[in-house]
């Protein structure tokens, strides 16, 4: 909590950089209503409250800031694990008050002056990416949109990572300080770009998962480069691993090995019954993962998937290290990534890491000659259209990775129960009061107030 405000003062000390050209910093209407928020009408959304607390709140109703921003009002959003990682503070940037959630649909409400005649209309159905691009730069023009050159301009993040990636919706001001979709409307800029008009055949409760967890999953395969034969390991049985495992069978994999452990393990081969599973907690005395794969597939598997994050150790020395800021993030599962695999394998990097790891297996990578590979925030413009026809062919089912449809007013709740892996809480459907009815085979709705 303490590195995060250092490094918002820290920021607002040194200045953003002048390559943006979209308003940034407004994560919540109600820091300047004259500005950024309706004059008389008000809504619903989720804040952060501080580390490991979030509030339901009313605030102002946005505005159109920029001439080509566009008004969304939210149908449907979602709960992702990385929203995880802002409420536990493990990204930084985050202030009091900023509207989260990065995965929204929703209806045109209102489009700024230079949004019209875009192709989008008042009560189009939508789906937002949940990077923010502007549709022209290098980045965008190769449809590299997660790396957009003119929507974020932190100074930090810059000087951490050698670059800026995208703006992004609801992700701290680290990623420009945009109000998120956990709310009941949404202000887009760029919307002409970053909105993507939904068929009839596509009920919200499928489309919505276009903004993120689908194009995630899918770059992690892709990116990574899973072949038609391929024995592929992954780590994490949640959405992104679970829909990884999909999509890796699509590739041409010709076994999946899914890493986690608890009920999710149990979901997903529900769901995928060729998955074999290895529920890491329950591994006979002096056996690990990487020797239990070595034992399964001759070599280790061809390919491995990194799905959870770099937040959750499982050793005290990366405890203790993580707790006295010493390292942003334990390299403990990448290390079984880089060791499980065969001798020039490769090894693909999607779940979240937001800084710098101790105890990182450099040797490993080159004498055995292992394809590291950052698969880095999915280009979600790369892909959704080619994933929206794959749904519309019922190639791929959003629905599978439902277990719950929750109401916006519940999240503080729905927060903790997602966090503590309660109640068989895999992915949610958040509905707002303006949400459609349930389609077909989507999870009743679950009261928790």
């Amino acid at each position: 909590m303490a590195l995060a405000q250092a490094a918002s003062v820290a920021e607002k000390v040194i200045g953003h950089g002048d390559n943006a050209v979209v308003t940034q910093d407004v994560s919540n209407p109600a820091r300047n209503r004259e500005k950024y928020g309706h004059p008389t009408e008000k809504m619903k959304a989720l804040t952060w409250g501080g580390k490991n607390t979030v509030n339901v709140v009313e605030v102002p109703k946005p505005k159109v800031v920029d001439p080509r921003d566009v008004i969304v009002k939210v149908t449907g959003s979602t709960v992702c694990g990385s929203d995880l990682h802002l409420l536990h503070g493990a990204i930084v940037e985050m202030e009091k008050g900023d509207i989260l959630g990065h995965e929204f649909c929703g209806v045109v409400e209102e489009l700024g002056p230079e949004a019209q005649g875009r192709g989008l209309k008042v009560g189009d159905r939508t789906v937002a990416s949940f990077q923010i691009a502007c549709g022209s730069c290098m980045y965008c023009q190769r449809k590299q949109s997660s790396q957009c050159e003119k929507t974020n301009s932190n100074t930090l993040e810059n000087g951490m990572y050698g670059g800026r990636t995208a703006g992004m919706f609801g992700y701290a001001h680290f990623t420009g300080g945009f109000a998120g979709g956990q709310a009941e409307f949404v202000r887009v800029p760029f919307g002409d770009v970053n909105l993507l008009k939904l068929p009839d055949d596509v009920p919200d409760e499928k489309g919505l998962y276009l903004s993120d967890v689908l194009a995630t999953s899918w770059n992690c395969v892709v990116d990574t480069g899973v072949n038609k034969g391929d024995v592929v390991a992954i780590w994490g049985a949640g959405p992104i691993g679970q829909m990884a495992v999909d999509f890796a069978w699509i590739n041409g994999a010709s076994r999946v090995i899914l890493i986690d452990q608890n009920w999710r393990l149990d979901f997903v081969k529900s769901k995928s019954p060729k998955v074999e599973t290895i529920d890491f907690t329950s591994l006979p005395k002096g056996t690990t993962v990487v020797t239990k794969l070595k034992e399964m597939v001759h070599g280790g598997p061809d390919v491995a998937l990194e799905c959870v994050a770099g937040e959750y150790p499982k050793s005290w020395t990366h405890y203790f290290e993580l707790q006295l800021g010493l390292e942003t993030d334990t390299s403990e599962i990448i290390n079984e990534c880089i060791t499980s695999v065969k001798s020039f394998g490769r090894v693909g990097i999607t779940g979240i890491y937001a800084g710098y790891t101790n105890h990182f297996a450099i040797g490993a990578v080159m004498e055995r000659g292992i394809r590291f590979i950052g698969n880095g925030q999915a280009p979600v413009h790369m892909y959704w259209e080619k994933l929206l026809k794959m749904i519309q062919t019922k190639e791929i089912e959003p629905l599978r990775m439902i277990s719950h449809r929750v109401r916006l007013e519940d999240l503080e709740t729905v927060y903790s129960k997602f966090e503590k892996r309660e109640d068989g809480m895999q992915k949610v459907y958040v509905q707002t009061k303006y949400s459609l009815p349930p389609c077909e085979g989507c999870p009743k709705l679950t009261e928790y107030s």
